[in-house]
């Protein structure tokens, strides 16, 4: 509406414009003097010649008298022809005036049409200049208009667009609806939004599938240890049982076809435990690449039985090398999963570097349950133990055993999603490992 009314006045002012020239440049100027008012002033000159001291002008017209000789005898203002030549030249009415029938003087009717003219063309000039300083005014108007209604919100868009391409998809478009571009820019914000939704979930579908392959390739650790502790186990009973046959003698010979069956077994128990250490390094691997990518694994606690840590504590220690530790009544706040998982790294850890029994204790500690874990394999240095939680960090007694470095940092970085902890210092016989759980209900 507004770029139609500014239209619309530079318009009428461009067709006035036109109009003042048009009739400045048609209209002619007359040199025609009025002959009424001419015949009126030369009648009351010739009424008044005796005496043209006394006399004064009845009409509008400028004039100047001169007698036989030449002389000025009247004239209405200064400036007039005072001679026959200059009326001539400025080519004013020269009438003769008479007395008793004979020429007494001359009348120079002043010729105004230079004059006229003049004030013809300063009224045109002064009306084009008020014309040409309004449609100036209208057109400085209009290009602040245009500069803020298009130029500045195609500056914008010009600018959301160049932060969109380089992926910053945070900053909304500014969007003005009063602007010819309100609704277009609205469009490009709800694209830079949906971007940013598709963006999202993109990550966090990756973030989601390097989780689960982590998960996955840390929890498969387990059972092929398991697999790998129960193999050698079978290795060590074909070894022995193998060793009990006689070396000479007609016993010997009649047992040769089962000391070659225990042979054979052996083979194939170390056949699966070499196959389990390769299963296990390359689980490894993978974990440890996927875990660089990841930002942090998902935690969700919530309620649970406390009667449910039982249950945890047996499937972890699936060697049977702890106690059985009585759990109170309590209502505990943790990830039942990421829970499992700690204390499957604790006995696993337990199993790998002490390979002792293990002392199970479960009490209250403030608003936490905790559970101590210590085992009887002498622990480790003082220095290192605030390290063992760090990532890929490992005690000097550990070299030669395989092992990543993740179980614990893994297990503290669970429990302090649970609001809980994870304590790891020397015991009286051996590393002691406490995790404290949030009892629900209880402000951590």
């Amino acid at each position: 509406m507004k770029k139609h009314f500014i239209l619309i006045i530079l318009t009428i002012c461009l067709g006035a414009e036109l109009a003042v020239l048009l009739l400045f440049a048609l209209r002619g100027v007359s040199a025609r003097q009025d002959a009424v008012e001419i015949n009126e002033a030369l009648h009351a000159i010739q009424e008044d010649w005796g005496h043209m001291e006394t006399h004064r002008s009845s009409t509008a017209l400028d004039y100047a008298v001169l007698d036989g000789e030449g002389h000025v005898l009247f004239r209405t203002k200064p400036g007039l022809s005072e001679s026959i030549n200059q009326a001539v030249v400025h080519r004013d009415t020269i009438l003769d005036i008479y007395d008793g029938g004979c020429i007494a003087g001359k009348l120079l009717v002043y010729n105004d049409t230079e004059e006229t003219l003049m004030s013809g063309r300063r009224t045109a000039a002064f009306g084009l200049g008020l014309l040409m300083i309004v449609q100036t005014c209208i057109c400085i108007c209009f290009t602040v208009y245009l500069e803020r209604m298009i130029i500045r919100p195609f500056q914008k868009m010009k600018d959301f667009a160049r932060r969109v391409a380089g992926g910053n998809l945070d900053i909304p478009l500014e969007m003005d609806r009063h602007n010819l571009f309100g609704a277009f820019t609205e469009s490009f914000d709800l694209m830079r939004a949906e971007l940013k939704k598709a963006r999202r979930a993109e990550a966090e579908a990756n973030a989601a599938k390097k989780e689960l392959v982590a998960k996955l390739s840390h929890d498969i650790k387990t059972p092929v240890a398991s697999i790998q502790a129960a193999a050698e186990v079978g290795a060590a009973l074909a070894e022995r049982a193998g060793e009990g046959y006689p070396q000479t003698g007609r016993a010997a010979s009649g047992s040769s076809e089962q000391k070659t069956a225990l042979e054979g077994s052996r083979e194939n128990y170390l056949q699966i435990i070499r196959k389990a250490e390769q299963i296990n390094t390359l689980v490894s691997n993978l974990f440890t690449a996927t875990l660089e990518e990841l930002e942090q694994l998902t935690v969700m606690p919530a309620d649970m039985e406390g009667q449910e840590l039982e249950e945890i504590l047996k499937d972890a220690d699936y060697l049977g090398r702890g106690n059985a530790a009585r759990i109170p009544d309590c209502l505990l706040y943790a990830d039942r999963l990421r829970l499992q998982q700690v204390f499957d790294n604790i006995f696993v850890n337990s199993y790998k570097y002490a390979g002792t029994r293990i002392h199970v204790t479960v009490r209250r500690a403030g608003g936490y349950l905790a559970v101590d874990i210590e085992d009887f394999g002498g622990g480790v240095d003082g220095d290192e133990l605030p390290l063992l939680k760090e990532k890929f960090r490992r005690g000097s007694n550990a070299a030669k055993t395989e092992g990543a470095g993740l179980g614990l940092y893994l297990s503290d970085y669970f429990m302090k999603e649970m609001q809980g902890d994870i304590l790891v210092e020397n015991g009286e016989q051996g590393l002691r490992v406490t995790v404290l759980i949030l009892l629900s209900g209880v402000v951590a």
